[in-house]
């Protein structure tokens, strides 16, 4: 038996329906055989996929337009086609960039190790390009990982590098883990704090009083 399925992401996708359609008859699939999720977007559960593939038996035959309408990234489509490899299912792809694949001409095993070797060749070229470009930003000073959080102390320390030494705004940056820009959040060029670094300031028990207006106030209150 020969059984077709249609995807769509777009309800409202008719052309690309009906040439899937069209195609599936064309084919040979009748129509009472023909299984249709329109406007299923790629990563939610396909339920008339899944009733296709549980009618097909040992011998039959899925006829397909495209391969992505079976998985919505390369690790899932192989998975679907090792299931349907293990179920003695066929596979027939229409469209022609895939029309070679077609198991009554070739192996499914085949397919499935050629998708399995491009698979392992695409992440570990992701890989390599991610780490060269994770050393470079480095190398620029670009901070990875989780996001650092200011503490009062390191802002207390890092104002008394701005007024008292000669460093750049840049270098003091990068000695408590921060970017320039991610530095200047806080504190201006003076080394003078902006007002969310007031807010962590004032909040730290540790805090001088003299950064503190309000901690101005209560200490002469209390001299007096």
């Amino acid at each position: 038996m020969l059984a077709g399925y249609i995807w769509t992401a777009d309800a409202d996708d008719q052309p690309l329906r009906d040439q899937q359609y069209q195609a599936l008859l064309k084919a040979s699939v009748a129509a009472n055989h023909i299984y249709e999720d329109l406007g299923c977007p790629r990563r939610v559960a396909h339920p008339q996929l899944e009733a296709c593939l549980q009618a097909l038996q040992a011998g039959d035959t899925l006829v397909i337009w495209q391969l992505d309408g079976l998985g919505y990234d390369r690790a899932s489509l192989v998975a679907a086609l090792q299931d349907l490899t293990a179920r003695q299912i066929g596979l027939k792809v229409l469209s022609e960039q895939a029309s070679l694949i077609d198991t009554a001409n070739v192996s499914l095993d085949m397919i499935i190790g050629l998708l399995e070797a491009f698979t392992a060749f695409e992440d570990r070229a992701f890989r390599e390009v991610k780490e060269k470009g994770v050393a470079a930003a480095r190398a620029r000073g670009q901070a990875f990982g989780p996001k650092r959080k200011m503490t009062a102390a390191m802002l207390r320390q890092a104002m008394d590098l701005i007024t008292n030494t000669d460093q750049s705004f840049t270098s003091i940056a990068k000695q408590f883990g921060f970017t320039r820009s991610g530095l200047y959040k806080y504190l201006n060029g003076d080394g003078s704090p902006k007002p969310l670094a007031r807010q962590i300031l004032e909040a730290d028990t540790s805090v001088d009083a003299d950064l503190s207006p309000e901690g101005d106030s209560s200490s002469t209150s209390t001299n007096r």
